[in-house]
């Protein structure tokens, strides 16, 4: 029986070593810097690259990591029956023109899924929840805001029952755009929306990945999640 092939690497063709290429891309998703922002902190660690090695390095295994990141989060959590999601959408302008991004939170302040349309109506709202619930399972419970385009495509997926609409009730979802909003200052907004729609998908995993919620916790709970989190970083696409 022929023995089975190890999977090729996907940093075979790179100089620089995987740990290098991890650090650039997580500074880089995870905090809001700019690409020579990024440069100028790794020259002071003695890593000389260009601002355009971050770019290229972030475009190529920003994806590859957030996958999976998400690959091991939605098997761990496909079966957990007392979920409750919040659906919330921001307006985000690329050259002028107004778009949508939509976000489904859970209620931990995972970031569940993102999804970019230019409209938000029913058929946007239809589309982004199916992606939702087609990838992650379906919850006990969905909150949102007063947007009537939740309630038609709700009552079209037959689950229009589990709608929870509320004053404050979907604070969990108005606050996850916080960070989102403050990278995209610091990338002087989108230029296309395929690029905010990649980038909003990597940076909801590295957040997701990195959230260890340090202000309901005490400072060595803090540090040894945090030990953890990094470690498991560096092992991604080991």
């Amino acid at each position: 029986m022929p023995r089975p092939r190890k999977p090729a690497s996907p940093f075979r063709y790179f100089n620089s070593s995987p740990e290098v290429i991890r650090l650039v891309v997580m500074m880089y998703v995870r905090f809001p810097l700019s690409l020579r922002n990024v440069e100028d902190l790794l020259a002071e660690r003695g890593i000389d690259i260009c601002h355009e090695t971050v770019r290229h390095w972030w475009n190529r295994f920003g994806p590859l990591f957030a996958a999976d990141i998400r690959r091991q989060r939605v098997s761990r959590m496909r079966g957990f029956r007392q979920w409750k999601w919040h659906l919330d959408e921001v307006y985000v302008k690329i050259n002028g023109e107004m778009h949508y991004l939509w976000r489904a939170v859970d209620q931990e302040g995972e970031v569940l899924e993102s999804y970019v349309t230019k409209t938000r109506d029913k058929k946007a709202a239809l589309s982004f929840m199916k992606k939702a619930l087609r990838r992650h399972g379906s919850p006990a419970e969905i909150t949102t805001d007063g947007l009537r385009s939740y309630k038609a495509a709700m009552d079209e997926l037959g689950n229009a029952h589990r709608q929870e609409i509320g004053r404050w009730a979907n604070n969990r979802a108005e606050n996850s755009h916080l960070p989102f909003r403050r990278r995209e200052r610091a990338m002087l907004r989108f230029r296309q929306m395929k690029s905010l729609q990649k980038f909003a998908s990597v940076h909801a995993n590295v957040h997701n990945h990195f959230n260890l919620e340090r202000h309901l916790i005490d400072r060595q709970t803090y540090k040894t999640r945090r030990s953890a989190a990094l470690a498991e970083w560096q092992t991604l696409m080991a």
